[in-house]
């Protein structure tokens, strides 16, 4: 009997804006057998969001000793709020075969494909800056200030686009899910 292969792991970042929720959204409504990764943070819930479901909320003490302990597969402080991917769920998930699903930023993505260099990497851009621009402001929850913010973030984020495997424009959304589907067909 032939061994049970281990499960892929797919890594999608984006700069905000760029639509890479909804083409994961997508994603995981076409693979019911792709596990989708959620991330653990110190920041306070917002309006709606749920413990498991959005993410796993947890105090920075708890944080700082899985730091500690060396839990995290990855992990960052962002304004002040740390935010993490489980190393245990990860490293579980594939050795059992499953495969799971991560969206996560650029920096995440690095230290995670440094752990998993077997990762499948897809980074999801925008047409233009413009179009990102516009897509910002239509959300209507940002201020001026954060959206300049999130585009000069967007520009580094765009430039670091040549160490991922798979670049998607999103600029028809139902091309950019049939080519992620695509891909992630591709490696299963």
């Amino acid at each position: 009997m032939a061994a049970k292969s281990n499960g892929k792991l797919f890594i999608i970042s984006a700069p905000s804006g760029a639509g890479k929720t909804t083409l994961c959204r997508e994603a995981l409504k076409r693979f019911k057998d792709i596990t989708y990764s959620i991330s653990y943070t110190t920041r306070k819930p917002r309006n709606g969001e749920q413990d498991g479901i959005d993410y796993y909320f947890i105090t920075k003490e708890k944080f700082k000793r899985k730091i500690e302990n060396n839990k995290w597969a990855e992990w960052a402080e962002v304004y002040g709020n740390f935010y993490g991917t489980s190393a245990e769920f990860l490293d579980t998930s594939l050795a059992s075969g499953k495969h799971i699903l991560l969206d996560i930023d650029v920096q995440g993505a690095i230290q995670i494909k440094n752990r998993y260099p077997d990762s499948v990497t897809i980074f999801i851009v925008p047409p233009s800056l413009e179009t990102l621009r516009a897509r910002l402001e239509s959300r209507g929850t940002d201020t001026r200030q954060v959206i300049e913010r999130r585009l000069e973030a967007a520009k580094k984020e765009m430039g670091e686009k040549n160490l991922y495997r798979h670049v998607i424009i999103n600029d028809q959304l139902s091309r950019a899910v049939y080519e992620l589907i695509e891909i992630i067909k591709s490696y299963r």
